[in-house]
């Protein structure tokens, strides 16, 4: 959780104290030398102190950068005054989607062939809970399934979709976009994405699309229907690699992207099912900002 930050700029006891200067008697050019002096910077000391105080607050926050799907709130949108433009404007707490130098999405290109070990899935079924939060369509997954990778393991936490996608292959982008959210015990998060094309449609998308909430609604439990996220993904799941952001508010940083090179098809009955439903909710692409981006080269196998 972040810290909780007193945003005064003050927190406990942090005050300045002034002392009241002694009256000179008389004559005493000395000490009335000194009052003038107190009296002088007095005031600009507890402005400084001020200062330093908040910059403090502020920049425990920023090393406080919450992490999770990102998807909560309605304060932000993915179009007009309150769109991903803006977003660094909007709030304190987005500050990192103006600011922050290792952003997601990216153009995937110039990537460097790297030796990597394979995503290790270990999805199981789940019974199907949807929500429609009013910028995407979200799966939350039942507690025991997750990936491994480099001897890490995370945990699946939820799955949602965005249209058309935000990752680009070489500049361009593919119809869909599925991100698969993970969390380790640390509270680092690792996000698997799956690229959609038309194409035949998509069964295992059936089974969630017939139970898709046209409108803004609370998450529900589907009465008796389990999915598998495994059925989402594509034969050959080598990956690119990089270290970026969640895509949407609060653009926290830190996060192991994976975005699998195979794409995986669906009908374009199932696409515009989606548009229809949320629009088009995809963030544009970021600056690269000199990030090392991997290709799947030589992928080790177990």
């Amino acid at each position: 959780m972040p810290a909780v930050v007193n945003r005064s700029g003050f927190s406990g006891d942090r005050f300045v104290r002034v002392r009241r200067p002694r009256v000179p008697a008389d004559g005493d050019e000395e000490v009335t030398l000194r009052v003038r002096i107190m009296r002088m910077i007095g005031p600009v000391c507890i402005v400084v102190a001020a200062a330093l105080a908040f910059a403090s607050a502020a920049g425990a926050q920023s090393r406080e950068a919450p992490a999770g799907d990102g998807h909560g709130g309605a304060t932000w949108s993915y179009e007009g005054s309150r769109g991903p433009a803006n977003w660094g404007r909007l709030s304190l707490a987005f500050r990192l989607c103006g600011l922050g130098k290792m952003q997601s999405p990216l153009d995937i290109a110039d990537a460097v062939p790297a030796r990597g070990d394979p995503i290790a899935f270990d999805y199981g079924p789940s019974p199907l809970n949807i929500v429609n939060n009013g910028h995407t369509v979200q799966v939350n997954y039942a507690p025991g399934s997750g990936i491994a990778v480099s001897g890490r393991r995370y945990e699946l936490l939820q799955f949602h979709f965005h249209t058309p996608s935000e990752h680009s292959i070489a500049g361009r982008l593919a119809a869909m976009e599925m991100h698969l959210v993970h969390r380790n015990d640390a509270g680092r998060l690792a996000v698997v994405g799956v690229l959609l094309e038309i194409g035949s449609e998509n069964s295992a998308l059936r089974k969630i699309w017939a139970h898709m909430p046209e409108e803004k609604s609370p998450e529900r439990t589907i009465d008796g229907v389990l999915i598998d996220a495994g059925d989402l993904l594509p034969a050959d799941t080598s990956y690119y690699r990089y270290m970026g952001s969640l895509t949407t508010p609060p653009c926290s940083e830190g996060v192991s992207w994976f975005v699998l090179a195979e794409p995986v098809a669906m009908s374009r009955a199932q696409l515009d099912r989606l548009t229809r439903t949320v629009g088009a909710n995809n963030r544009p692409v970021q600056a690269r900002n000199h990030r090392l981006l991997l290709a799947p080269g030589d992928v080790r196998r177990e």
